[in-house]
């Protein structure tokens, strides 16, 4: 007896299935409502364990609203959001004389002296200045509604960036020129669309040869492209600013003042 006691132990011992990672196999099978019952058990006991989360826990994890990702944006949203990343990239790009540690920085006084010849204030104390000069009647009408149209453009350059207040693509502080002119915001350019309107304008009202126009369309180009060379502006703000200028010459000639109510101003305002 204790040699066959002996024997059935070594076999049991070199059977395979009784290593451990075989245990399993030698067990019987449980029904599903069986294995469910057991994991609902499980769980019911690890849930007894773990403490209940607080409420501010749980608030904490709730995300707002517009840091969750929309899995199915519209078409609208995608092509908007993909215009503004490739402006805001190529703002960057332009910004090549934005601060001190850029690529064309020594250029910057450059730049900044053509944007300062789309400026509001030198074009208004200009204006001025030829009306007082000026003893036609004629041309007092054409510089009464340019001082007209340079003044109207300041305002609604200045309503439209005091609405939107978008900041510039670079941290660029306004200079005295442009809070005297309330040229603060971004969007739009102001001197972009002053210089579409000031084209506009001069196309309209003087007698220019072809190279003076050339001249003129060049210049505006100039003066918006600066814009973006120093970090002021992004391109969709001169794009927006020569919009809005070409915008506000329609509605200048439509508000044209007559040489009659012209002379009647200029006699009531000492000039």
């Amino acid at each position: 007896m204790p040699a066959q006691q002996n024997r059935s132990r070594a076999r049991e011992r070199n059977n395979v299935l009784n290593r451990p990672e075989f245990i399993s196999l030698n067990q019987p099978m449980r029904s599903s409502h069986e294995g469910r019952s057991s994991v609902k058990r499980y769980s019911g006991q690890s849930g007894q364990q773990q403490q209940p989360l607080p409420n501010d826990s749980k608030e904490s994890v709730q995300l707002p609203e517009e840091d969750c990702m929309q899995l199915n944006p519209s078409f609208k949203g995608i092509a908007i959001n993909s215009l503004l990343a490739i402006d805001i990239c190529l703002s960057k790009r332009m910004g090549v004389c934005a601060s001190s540690s850029s690529t064309w920085h020594s250029a910057r006084p450059i730049i900044k002296l053509i944007g300062v010849t789309g400026h509001g204030v030198p074009w208004i104390g200009g204006t001025v200045f030829c009306l007082t000069k000026s003893s036609t009647s004629a041309g007092q009408e054409v510089l009464l509604n340019l001082l007209f149209a340079l003044i109207l453009d300041l305002l609604v350059v200045a309503a439209v960036q005091k609405l939107v207040k978008r900041k510039g693509p670079s941290e660029v502080m306004p200079g005295l020129l442009d809070y005297i002119v309330m040229d603060v915001f971004a969007f739009p350019a102001g001197q972009a669309s002053r210089a579409a309107m000031v084209t506009r304008f001069f196309f309209s009202h003087l007698v220019l040869a072809v190279p003076l126009r050339i001249l003129l369309v060049i210049w505006a180009g100039v003066i918006g492209i600066s814009r973006v060379m120093i970090g002021r502006h992004y391109l969709t703000d001169v794009f927006c600013g020569f919009f809005i200028g070409y915008l506000q010459f329609n509605l200048v000639e439509l508000l044209w003042l007559p040489a009659g109510t012209c002379q009647f101003l200029i006699s009531v305002i000492p000039i």
